[in-house]
């Protein structure tokens, strides 16, 4: 902690090169900044330099006028370090963080399904929208290699305008330098651009390891072949790419499918031949569930429009059920509210309705429909490990070939479903993490939990510490209280 007076004395040696949060105050003990920083002493340092103020704008003079103390918050991880910015903002809204918009937050790649030709964008705000996110990545360097790595490597296009056409490509060398597929020449069809977009988003979602398999192999052989250069060039682009699988990414794992249509009346008419359909599906939903040993229990239900994900159409759902990891209990209860609200408001019923599971499952939904006299609605079931179709009152599941077009879109459909449920039951339980986990303790009060997440930095971080080291970090706080709270955070967060 800085003395209190107008300007005030900097130690630099005080403050550890860690990553962690920085907080100024007024001469009034209001917070008026708060930021985070990957090396504590390099960036705090720049405000108390003389050239500091003077080379700023008269924003950031301001701030560095009105600084009268300030006080710091190291941490493990700059992840850390964002969370807990993020957490102190929300507390106390400080004035200069409205004035400066210093956006500090990690990059994310983007990808807008609405462009005839998506491309790979770097952003750092993920909107409400129905563009792809992944991320967000705390290594921009690595990341930015990374990105262009990819772009070139599938050649997709990176020119800004939205509609690439001929007239665009007179002022456009990647087709001269080979670095795109060139569709504002026609040089490719979109479900061709589209394919090679997929390959490139299989990496952002994690599956990296065919790609890091074959650059290994390829560094190896420059080195054997004595280009070290070369070597070193596929060693540092390894690097990028394992940066960007770190644990500390998280992503919207957003399935992506074919930009450039509307609609699939292929995989649709494909369906409605195989199983027996008097009319095409149309309008498809399909459910499924997600939890842990029933805890933080959520359905999610997804809808398709002529083959197509219907975003805006899907809904999520709150398990109410006391029922312990019944999956079935918890299908009936979200199959009875989607329903019996459709029916109570009258509502589209859907062509189809899949869900997630086996014959327990599907007996469920036919059991809801049945029970609510709801109008008489194909119901089926999608088996995951061997991929069978089950059919209510059919004593043999359906088999299709795993090329077959409706399959296809049964798996995309069923696969969505899974993406969504699982998306909102991990964001409860991180939520329940951060947010409350402290709360749960009996016996820790507001102003303790506060205590400790500003000493600590995190819930995970106090759950990695000894008692010693907790009861040491924060006064007041026992070796038998700083016992009992890391006990019950390692079982809560499954920490060793």
């Amino acid at each position: 902690m800085a003395d209190s007076s107008s300007q005030p004395v900097f130690y630099s040696q005080d403050v550890p090169r860690s990553p962690g949060v920085y907080v100024y105050r007024n001469s009034a003990g209001e917070v008026i900044y708060v930021g985070k920083a990957r090396n504590l002493r390099s960036r705090m340092s720049s405000y108390f330099r003389p050239s500091g103020a003077l080379r700023s704008d008269p924003h950031r003079r301001a701030l560095i006028h009105s600084i009268a103390s300030y006080e710091i918050f190291p941490v493990a991880t700059e992840s850390e370090a964002l969370l807990l910015e993020a957490q102190f903002i929300k507390q106390y809204k400080p004035r200069y963080n409205v004035e400066l918009r210093d956006d500090k937050r990690f990059l994310l790649v983007c990808v807008d399904p609405a462009e005839p030709f998506p491309r790979l964008r770097l952003v750092r705000i993920r909107r409400d929208d129905n563009r792809l996110y992944f991320g967000p990545y705390p290594q921009a360097t690595a990341l930015r290699e990374a990105v262009h790595f990819l772009s070139v490597r599938y050649r997709l296009r990176t020119c800004k305008v939205l509609t690439p056409n001929p007239e665009t490509h007179r002022h456009c060398l990647e087709e001269v330098i080979r670095g795109c597929l060139c569709p504002c020449l026609g040089a490719v069809t979109p479900e061709e651009y589209g394919e090679r977009l997929d390959e490139a988003l299989a990496v952002l979602r994690g599956e990296s390891r065919p790609l890091l398999e074959e650059l290994t192999e390829k560094m190896q052989s420059e080195a054997a072949a004595m280009d070290f250069e070369g070597a070193a060039r596929t060693r540092d682009l390894i690097s990028c790419l394992k940066a960007m699988a770190e644990p500390t990414r998280r992503f919207i794992n957003q399935t992506i499918a074919r930009r450039n249509a509307s609609s699939n009346p292929e995989g649709v008419a494909a369906l409605q031949e195989a199983l027996g359909l008097p009319s095409p599906p149309l309008l498809m939903e399909c459910f499924d569930m997600s939890n842990i040993s029933g805890s933080l229990a959520v359905g999610s239900m997804v809808r398709f429009r002529n083959g197509r994900p219907a975003t805006a159409e899907y809904r999520r759902y709150r398990i109410r059920s006391e029922e312990a990891a019944d999956d079935t209990a918890f299908m009936r209860e979200v199959l009875q509210r989607r329903y019996g609200r459709l029916q109570r408001e009258g509502g589209a019923f859907p062509d189809l309705v899949l869900v997630d599971g086996g014959e327990s499952q599907l007996a469920v939904a036919v059991e809801v429909f049945t029970d609510l006299g709801l109008p008489s609605v194909p119901l089926f079931g999608l088996a995951e490990k061997q991929e069978l179709v089950i059919r209510p009152n059919e004593a043999e599941p359906l088999e299709l070939p795993r090329d077959h077009a409706g399959l296809k879109l049964l798996q995309a459909i069923r696969d969505e479903a899974h993406r969504f449920a699982n998306a909102y039951h991990r964001a409860l339980r991180n939520r329940r993490i951060t947010d409350s986990i402290l709360s749960d303790i009996p016996g820790i009060g507001v102003k303790r939990r506060q205590q400790m997440l500003s000493a600590c930095g995190s819930v995970r971080e106090i759950a990695r510490m000894t008692p010693e080291q907790l009861a040491e970090a924060v006064p007041g706080i026992g070796k038998n209280t700083a016992t009992r709270v890391i006990a019950y955070l390692q079982n809560a967060l499954g920490e060793p």
